[in-house]
């Protein structure tokens, strides 16, 4: 066990990174007959082929995942998952024949960090295939972490510098469950007693927080806006698990992982976040699925905090330990 994504027999992980934009993207690359699901929860969603993963649909399965930066423009970051996939012969076998690879895709807003008009694409989304490996899973300012902020609302100087995190439990007899999560958050990333680890800063040197439920209080009577345009934020993820779960299983997974978020980040699903978590069962073990959801929840909240403690200083962002 690395504790990380990868703890999940079968699953691959990829990040490419561009460090002078400060942005990047990052692929699950999945094993053949791997099921998903997805929960949607925050008000800003950047997403691709979510619809497909809900049940009542006709494709259960998905091939890769991808998590990008770039905002919307990052989407096409999947356009070179789904190159790759189809050069090696990978994805869904449409009726008539047609190989048609299934990468579901979301993104975080990282534009107000490094440079706007560099955002990953399908060549960056090709590279981060090429990168994929089952070893440990690497953390912090890298793949879709890279350009990632905490605590935004006033501007980059206040904010404390996200990141992708990722945390595994081994349930017993090989049962895995993980998590791996892009740390973009509007909201305070908080230990389980409630201590501020990332968020705001009282002031743009210091390292105090200002707590994000305080400024919120004074943003009560402002009908939709926050006070500065930097404050678009998301956290966005994969939990991954060798459960043997049906489509309506995994969504259920997905659900309740996104509980996770809400422990570890407050407030989270607000108007300003995109918050969106993809579950995929490989299907290797029979398994609860209650039980695997309780446990993506831990995984996700576990995730989010490592992403920030892994999260180095860029562009003008201070990570939380500087």
């Amino acid at each position: 066990m690395n504790d990380t994504l990868t703890d999940v027999p079968g699953i691959l992980v990829g990040h490419y990174t561009h460090p002078e934009a400060a942005t990047g993207c990052t692929v699950v690359i999945c094993p053949d007959g791997t099921i998903g699901g997805v929960d949607q929860r925050g008000g800003a969603p950047g997403t691709r082929e979510t619809d497909l993963l809900r049940p009542l649909h006709l494709v259960n399965t998905v091939n890769a995942v991808v998590l990008s930066g770039g905002s919307a423009y990052g989407l096409a970051a999947a356009d070179g998952v789904m190159r790759y996939l189809e050069a090696h012969n990978i994805g869904y076998r449409s009726r008539a024949g047609y190989l048609v690879p299934i990468v579901p895709a979301a993104i975080v807003f990282d534009l107000a960090v490094g440079s706007a008009d560099v955002r990953p694409d399908a060549a960056m989304g090709y590279a981060a295939c090429e990168a994929a490996s089952a070893g440990p899973v690497p953390q912090g300012t890298i793949g879709a972490g890279t350009g990632c902020r905490v605590g935004a609302i006033y501007g980059n100087v206040y904010a404390t510098k996200g990141g992708i995190g990722s945390a595994s439990v081994d349930l017993g007899d090989g049962l895995v469950v993980a998590a791996l999560i892009v740390v973009n958050a509007v909201g305070d990333v908080v230990e389980d007693d409630g201590t501020i680890l990332a968020g705001v800063r009282k002031t743009p040197d210091g390292s105090a927080f200002a707590g994000m439920m305080n400024v919120m209080k004074q943003l009560a009577h402002l009908e939709s806006s926050l006070p500065q345009p930097e404050g678009e934020n998301t956290v966005i993820g994969v939990v991954a698990t060798n459960a043997r779960l049906s489509k309506e299983e995994t969504n259920k997974a997905a659900q309740m992982a996104q509980d996770g978020l809400a422990r570890a980040v407050r407030p989270a699903h607000t108007m300003f976040d995109g918050d969106t978590i993809f579950a995929v069962a490989t299907g290797a073990i029979p398994a609860n699925v209650s039980a695997i959801g309780a446990y993506a929840a831990e995984v996700v909240a576990r995730a989010i905090r490592n992403g920030v403690r892994a999260a180095t200083s860029l562009a003008g962002v201070r990570a939380w330990k500087d």
